[in-house]
């Protein structure tokens, strides 16, 4: 595939609109692009990796999985054609290269290409796109000469390159680890041909990575204990639902898809609102959900009672309760306590408690960054986009053409990711419209003066503590955050446009 791909490209640099990342957000943003864009506009997908996925391409721990439902997950315009609610990272991948391959998208995406750098040139009003061929060493050709960048010219620039680091992933600062004599493994990088067969294993963290991990791994292993240093809040999801199958019942195949898709949509904005504007009630239930599939003797307000609201942090989604399966069958088991030090063979925690492990498994968190390392300059000064605000959660300030990729926290990620390609395709047809070539947001001097700053997403889980100082800020009006998605769907598509300058 990817060799008929690079064969169909054209051989010219300049397009319409440069897209960064063949993951979910650039496959959708190439879509809208092709689809609803104005008549003839060109455009590239550059990815640096050699396979289209992006993060389902990437993580391959056991046990890996959408911690969303897969029916709001999936593309608007290619519903998921599964019956189950919560799919394996496999099969989304290859969901995604079949929808990329249908929509004829495939054939736009030059593989090895990583974006470096992008400036935006005002007297030509385009952006300059400077992209470093990959391989097996990312600085030299296969005759061992160095390899020259590529420069790619776009009207238009989107950015799908996600929210973490795809190199280095969060540093976790556990107390003595370089004593362990077992094997220490990072999620991100899960070794495909370890066995971890009769082992004892220790999974530190307990978000969604967790999770999924302890289910998948308990059968084969001796014993897998997650180490926590709070609870969470849980929500058991069942894989085969009564009302996705009544619906493929009564309805032809696609549009029951299609139903299904918004009843996921309205079911998981109620589950929002409620958690959002009645936290005690949405805590009760989750609490009543959980205590009803832990194990006996399991205590309640030592290792579940979270110490946050629900959805102050993400909820960790259980496909059809095998989390708490685990648990009972005595494989698996909860501790909440903090690391003392690591030695040989396990871990001391402050209480004084010993796990032994022969494996532990770093499930700590991601390291978050924005726009995928690329060097930003507008006319070849350099730009600090998280000194920047974002207008309607997809444009930065004073930046002109440049719409950015920032998914949901609450809700599936591909829902805000299409936010942001309606904007992108919105915009351009009003250039059109106009006969102009270029659109900036600009803030005037009083809003300047008093806009509060505020976080893209209003989760307080650990990893995102320096998000402030790595993503673009929120404000209020036109630059608020994303919230609910069906106001934002309609703010993407017929809100006002305040504060975007055209020229």
């Amino acid at each position: 595939m990817d060799a008929k791909s690079e064969e169909a490209l054209p051989s010219s640099s300049d397009f319409d609109v440069v897209i960064v990342g063949a993951g979910v957000s650039g496959i959708n943003a190439a879509y809208r692009v092709q689809n609803d864009a104005p008549a003839s506009t060109s455009y590239v997908i550059l990815e640096s990796r050699d396979a289209i996925g992006g993060t389902w391409d990437l993580w391959r721990y056991p046990g890996i999985r959408s911690d969303s439902d897969v029916f709001t997950f999936s593309f608007g315009w290619n519903p998921w054609p599964g019956k189950e609610s919560m799919a394996s990272g496999g099969k989304i991948k290859q969901y995604m290269v079949e929808s990329a391959q249908q929509a004829g998208i495939a054939k736009h995406i030059r593989h090895g290409h990583k974006v470096v750098s992008a400036n935006w040139n005002a007297d030509e009003k385009r952006w300059e796109v400077t992209a470093q061929q990959q391989g097996d060493d990312e600085d030299m050709d296969q005759d061992g000469r160095a390899k020259r960048p590529q420069l790619f010219r776009s009207r238009f620039l989107f950015l799908g390159t996600g929210y973490y680091d795809y190199k280095e992933p969060f540093p976790s600062a556990i107390p003595g680890m370089d004593n362990f004599r077992g094997k220490l493994i990072n999620p991100m990088y899960w070794p495909q041909d370890y066995d971890y067969t009769d082992k004892e294993m220790v999974i530190i963290g307990s978000g969604a990575t967790a999770v999924s991990i302890v289910p998948a791994v308990a059968n084969r292993v001796k014993h897998v204990t997650m180490l926590q240093r709070s609870p969470g809040w849980y929500f058991s999801l069942n894989q085969y639902g009564r009302i996705a199958r009544l619906l493929a019942v009564i309805f032809p195949g696609r549009m029951a898809r299609r139903l299904n898709r918004y009843r996921w949509m309205v079911q998981t904005q109620f589950l929002l609102f409620l958690c959002r504007n009645m936290p005690t009630v949405a805590g009760a239930l989750l609490r009543l959900f959980t205590s009803l599939q832990l194990p006996k003797g399991a205590d309640w307000n030592r290792d579940f009672q979270p110490r946050y609201r629900p959805w102050d942090q993400r909820l960790c989604i259980v496909r059809d309760g095998d989390f708490f399966s685990a648990l009972r069958s005595r494989q698996a088991s909860v501790v909440t306590d903090h690391v003392d030090t690591v030695t040989e063979d396990g871990i001391v925690l402050q209480s004084g408690q010993v796990l032994k492990a022969h494996v532990i498994v770093a499930a700590t968190g991601i390291q978050l960054k924005f726009g995928g390392g690329i060097q930003f300059s507008v006319n070849n000064l350099p730009v600090d986009l998280a000194d920047r605000f974002a207008w309607k959660q997809c444009m930065l300030q004073d930046v002109p053409n440049l719409v950015f990729s920032f998914g949901y926290a609450e809700n599936s990620w591909t829902l805000g990711a299409d936010c942001a390609a309606t904007v992108m395709v919105r915009v351009m047809k009003e250039l059109q419209r106009q006969r102009l070539t270029c659109a900036a947001p600009r803030m005037d001097a009083s809003e300047a003066k008093t806009m509060e700053p505020r976080p893209l997403w209003r989760l307080t889980s650990t990893y995102l503590r320096n998000m402030k100082s790595v993503f673009p800020k929120g404000g209020t009006g036109q630059w608020r955050p994303r919230r609910y998605y069906f106001s934002d769907a309609w703010a993407a598509s017929w809100g006002g446009m305040k504060g975007l300058v055209m020229e």
